[in-house]
This record gives C-alpha cells, structure tokens and sequence, in this order.
C-alpha cells in the first residue's frame, strides 16, 4: 500500500510540474508591441541603501528599452515599502529609470502595493476607465500570475519579459508554482 502511495504521489508531482511549467511559459505571451498606453512594472525587492535587487534591476532595464522603443508608454512604477527597504520600491524605480534617461513625464508612482495582487489593484486607478489593455513588464517567471490577476480586474494584459537572475532562478519558479495554485484558489474566493 505504501509503494502505491509513493507512485501516485510521484504521478502527482509530475503532473504538478508539467502543467506549472506549461502555465509559466503561457505567461510569457502575448509579447507587448508598444498598442498600449499604459504599461505596469512590478515592484521587487529594494536592498540597502535603496538599491534595487538584481531581479528589480533585471524588470526596470527591461521597462528602460521598452520606453525608449515605445515614448507614448506611461510606465506605472508600482511597489510600496517592505519591512526591511529603506525606500519605497516606486521612488527607486523612478530613480533608476530617471537617472538612465526616462523622463519623469513618462513615470507614475504607486507607492502602497506590497504584493502582485495589490501592485496591479492600486495601478489601476492611475488608467482611465476607458483604457481595457495594459502591459505588465516583470521577471519572466512572474507573468503568469501578474496575468491572472489582470484578467480577475478585466484587463486584456501583455507583456515584457525581463530574464531572471540565475542566482535565484530555481527557488522562485519553484515558490511561483506553489503561487499561481494558491493565486487561483483566492480569486476564486473573491
């Protein structure tokens, strides 16, 4: 009896795995082609000295090229302060983008998220009502769930894919499958 609980927990994770991995590269798409006017970038970690994580870095370099491609764009800065940041993710953001170019015309701070669910709610009230698209510049591994939670508001979302460092690569599409599940089952409670 054991050994048959064994292999269907083996089956099980499989199968977790797969359809994960299958839900994480649905989320890279569609690529964003510059047809909207607002575009989200999702706060991340804020080391010491308010200096943006690697990650964070990896999402502002890709919301940089994508401003500079696409000037219409308002970029909506989102993240608030952790516990342990000594800034807020939004003004390190700004001062990032601002210091390689962006002008400040182009960026919007939303300053109180403190998750994806929160980023994209407290963004919303910087796109007028009539505006239906957005897109959502975060880690590759992230857009998935920043999607899903896009659809729960009724927002067509596209994307911009930053790469994730490879130093964390594995622990966060890991915790990420655990979180689209848990994602889900929330919105569903909502």
């Amino acid at each position: 009896m054991i050994k048959y609980s064994l292999i269907l927990l083996a089956v099980l994770l499989i199968i977790f795995w797969i359809f994960t991995s299958y839900l994480l590269k649905r989320g890279e798409a569609p690529v964003a082609d510059g047809s909207t006017n607002y575009a989200i970038v999702l706060g991340a970690k804020v080391n010491k000295g308010s200096v943006p994580s690697r990650a964070l870095k990896y999402r502002l370099d890709a919301a940089y090229d994508y401003a500079m491609k696409y000037p219409h764009t308002q970029l909506i800065l989102s993240g608030g302060q952790g516990d342990d940041e000594d800034a807020t993710e939004s003004s390190v953001m700004k001062k990032y983008l601002m210091d390689r170019g962006v002008s400040e015309f182009q960026l919007i701070e939303e300053n109180e998220s403190t998750s994806t669910f929160t980023n994209i709610k407290y963004s919303m009230k910087s796109i007028p009502l009539t505006e239906k698209k957005v897109t959502i510049i975060s880690n590759d591994f992230h857009l998935a769930r920043a999607q899903m939670i896009a659809d729960y508001f009724h927002l067509e979302a596209d994307v911009v894919a930053a790469p994730t460092p490879k130093i964390i690569e594995f622990k966060v599409r890991v915790r990420e499958r655990f979180g689209l599940i848990a994602q889900k089952i929330v919105l569903w409670f909502k």
